[in-house]
């Protein structure tokens, strides 16, 4: 048996970027990372001829259209990357015999629950974003359903750009900010979520379904941005705010906390807290 093919897709993005310092040091797979140049998501209708040119065995589908906000008056281009080109993807891995792990999002909740999300928790996205990945999720699980879907959620890394490099952006520019304290979730360090991923491709069994993964904890974005602060030392004063105070054009969750017990016991992946991660992150950013 040679390596096993891995195709990824969204390559520059956070998830995509960490896949690739991962497997650059690991040589059992013979890795491919396309980005939206290679594979334009947004034109579905050349996905397989892509993909028919590299064959992978496995392929991470870690692209997604994820400007929350934008979404809202650019549903049809959402809809094409995150549901169109997923169906796309999948129906592919189904006819050449392929594995498909695909990256979804806390987002297809309506954020409603008082308790952390199991996998069969009730969907009712309420956002233009989270509907086009629900619609990927649905598309995905119709068309392959031997495809593993990973849940997760408010996604940050010393690539791209996300909550954390911002707050520490902000942080050093301004003498004071505000952050919303009354949406609760857990924050993902997406190297950590490329770490179980390749667990997961290095597991003996193959277990199709949709996961959960965060870090552990339960935290709002003022809890985060707090800590944010601590742990790089910086004179900022945060004041923290309802969601009320700080409209956007996409409503959000009020509380998308995973329950992450599907994950470990399936695969005995490792869930570091969100504490942590984050100092790993900025470490690394500093």
């Amino acid at each position: 048996m040679g390596r096993k093919k891995v195709l990824v897709t969204g390559a520059n993005g956070q998830l995509g970027s960490e896949l690739n310092d991962i497997f650059k040091d690991d040589s059992s797979f013979d890795t491919h990372f396309l980005n939206r140049q290679k594979l334009p998501l947004d034109q579905p209708n050349l996905i397989h001829g892509v993909l028919d040119m590299y064959q992978p065995d496995i392929i991470i589908h870690a692209g997604a259209y994820t400007a929350v906000d934008k979404a809202e008056s650019e549903a049809e281009l959402a809809d094409k990357v995150n549901h169109l080109a997923s169906e796309q993807i999948a129906e592919y891995c189904t006819i050449n015999n392929c594995r498909l792990i695909a990256i979804s999002t806390d987002y297809v909740f309506d954020g409603n629950s008082s308790e952390a999300l199991k996998e069969d928790a009730k969907v009712d996205p309420i956002n233009t974003y989270g509907v086009t990945k629900l619609k990927g999720e649905q598309a995905i699980q119709h068309f392959c359903p031997d495809a593993i879907i990973i849940r997760t959620s408010w996604v940050y890394s010393t690539y791209g750009n996300n909550f954390v490099k911002t707050m520490m952006r902000l942080m050093n520019e301004r003498s004071e900010i505000s952050v919303i304290d009354d949406q609760i979730g857990s924050p993902t360090y997406a190297n950590d979520l490329a770490k179980a991923i390749v667990d997961i491709l290095n597991s003996k069994d193959w277990i199709s379904g949709i996961y959960n993964y965060s870090n552990e904890g339960e935290i709002s974005w003022y809890d985060f941005a707090v800590a944010i602060k601590e742990i790089d030392n910086l004179d900022c004063t945060i004041h923290p705010i309802p969601t009320t105070s700080y409209p956007t054009p996409a409503k959000r969750p009020k509380f998308s906390l995973l329950d992450k017990a599907k994950i470990k016991s399936t695969f005995g992946v490792e869930v570091p807290s969100w504490r942590h991660s984050l100092e790993k992150c900025i470490d690394k950013l500093n």
